[in-house]
């Protein structure tokens, strides 16, 4: 999977996230920050994580999400790590 289809399958995940700017997931970029950018509650971002694993049909191991950063490009790492790893 490239990164671009793993970009554009968090804005669909973050388009159901209520407590998200919703006018910024559009022009979300790899660079984006969750948390400063988006407005994205820390808490929020287990949410997210846990949605990104359903719709990739990934498993992330709980290190993983304890040390995620809060770009978009720090998750889309992980997914493609742990798809690779499945």
């Amino acid at each position: 999977m490239e990164r671009q289809e793993v970009v554009e399958g968090l804005k669909e995940i973050l388009r159901t996230v209520r407590t998200i700017d919703q006018d910024k997931v559009d022009a979300l970029t790899e660079d984006t920050d969750f948390i400063t950018d988006l407005g994205t509650p820390s808490t929020e971002m287990i949410n997210i994580a846990a949605k990104a694993e359903q719709k990739f049909g990934v498993e992330f191991e709980d290190e993983d999400i304890d040390d995620l950063g809060s770009k978009v490009k720090d998750i889309v790492d992980l997914i493609l790590k742990s798809q690779q790893n499945a």
